[in-house]
């Protein structure tokens, strides 16, 4: 069936439109837009006050599928996906086995489609087994269905394979994706390093373990004349060093999670394990870093790194307890509280961090813009609408979120996928 937006305030990159539209949708895709469209046979949605805005777009989650569908299957992180108002996202290989072969694409890929809630996309492994020695076979990859390359968990340690990578990666044309940190100056440790790891004495990551592994990668790109992505940035020293590369013409952009730019490790002065993620929460000064790099566009777009664990793996010493929280539902609701109520980012500066900018990274051309011709994937969120994230209302397989019980502005009311609504909230 067509779906026809009534009265619809669009909210692109590059413009908001003040008056309001009417947007038909047939076949999968926006095929018009015009201050009054009359149609019959259609299903209608009255969009009177709401912002409507590009199918978000996550270059960054965790499935757990396969080896881990307790913690997450590709049908529930879609429906946690569709709840948070992604349209697309795209889930890092360090599942088990580890997404490195055609085969492994090819079954997610399937079962997503099965699914059929929104785009996923698995990322492929950038060495074979995450092991950091040979290379996958990257031609491979891209035929079955990946857009980007990634040993996310981790950081490609040896700079011979990286260089390797990133010139194979570029002739074969896939995005390469970096964690930024260097095991041997992590050494091990779980938190932020500083005043508080030191007063709770729990072995602190320093925040060169990132920093170094930054700086090598962009040195890399200029010396190769590459692209790279740093994932899931938490420091200023990260934000200055991309900055500067970004000012010398090098091809690098860059990513923050919300997790990032609204907690510091005064989270975990309790031990709580769900604030436990890598990298580790950091200072009001790193924060406040990330903050006026999303505003200046050094860094470029907003992930989530949805990461679930089950409540028994969480529910360990924190030493123990493995790294990550849920992120896909709060998204929208922290970005629009911290970001856009507090004035650091505009309406279109959030489309741009989180649908257009994520869709031009990774060459998704027919998404990230809502005009006619291009996919019917489509966001409506109240922005003013005050809510609480409640663990009975997550749909996530798994819990693991320090953010349960907070109050958000901000919520999303329908995610529209190839022209098919595919969550509505009731509330």
């Amino acid at each position: 069936m067509s779906l026809l937006i009534k009265n619809a305030k669009i909210v692109n990159a590059d413009q908001m439109r003040e008056q309001p539209q009417d947007i038909l949708l047939e076949r999968g895709k926006i095929v018009k837009i015009a201050p009054s469209i009359k149609a019959e046979n259609v299903k209608i949605i009255d969009a009177t006050g709401k912002l409507v805005v590009p199918g978000l777009i996550d270059i960054h989650v965790h499935f757990r599928e396969p080896g881990r569908e307790d913690k997450e299957t590709i049908e529930s992180g879609s429906k946690s996906a569709a709840k948070g108002g992604f349209t697309t996202v795209m889930c890092m290989p360090n599942t088990c086995p580890v997404i490195d072969n055609e085969m492994i694409v090819g079954a997610i890929i399937n079962e997503a489609k099965r699914v059929g809630l929104v785009n996923v996309i698995p990322i492929g492994a950038i060495t074979r087994g995450q092991k950091d020695g040979e290379l996958t076979d990257m031609f491979e990859l891209k035929k079955a269905g990946c857009l980007a390359l990634s040993d996310d968990g981790k950081s490609v340690n040896n700079s011979r394979v990286m260089r390797l990578a990133m010139e194979y990666a570029d002739m074969v044309g896939l995005l390469l994706i970096e964690h930024c940190q260097d095991p041997l100056l992590t050494s091990c440790g779980v938190m932020n390093e500083g005043l508080n790891s030191t007063l709770l004495g729990i072995k602190g990551d320093p925040g060169i373990a990132e920093s170094v592994i930054v700086a090598r990668d962009i040195e890399l790109a200029h010396y190769l004349n590459t692209r790279i992505h740093l994932a899931h940035m938490s420091l200023k020293r990260s934000v200055e060093l991309i900055r500067f590369a970004k000012s010398q013409g090098i091809k690098v952009t860059a990513e923050v999670c919300p997790h990032h730019f609204t907690l510091t490790d005064d989270a975990v002065k309790d031990f709580d394990t769900k604030a436990k993620v890598n990298p580790p929460l950091r200072t009001k000064e790193d924060i406040e870093a990330l903050k006026q790099g999303l505003k200046d566009g050094t860094i470029d777009c907003i992930v989530t790194d949805h990461a679930p664990h089950t409540e028994e793996d969480k529910d360990v010493s924190f030493d123990q307890a493995p790294f990550g929280l849920i992120g896909l539902e709060t998204s929208v609701g922290l970005t629009m509280s911290e970001l856009v109520h507090k004035g650091v980012l505009t309406l279109p500066q959030l489309v741009e961090k989180m649908s257009a900018a994520p869709a031009r990274i990774v060459g998704l051309k027919s998404k990230g813009l809502i005009r006619e011709g291009f996919d019917a994937d489509i966001t409506i969120i109240d922005p003013n609408k005050e809510w609480v994230f409640e663990k009975d209302g997550i749909v996530s397989k798994s819990k693991n979120s320090p953010f349960i019980g907070r109050k958000m502005n901000g919520r999303v009311d329908f995610t529209i996928y190839s022209g098919r609504v595919v969550y509505e909230c009731f509330k």
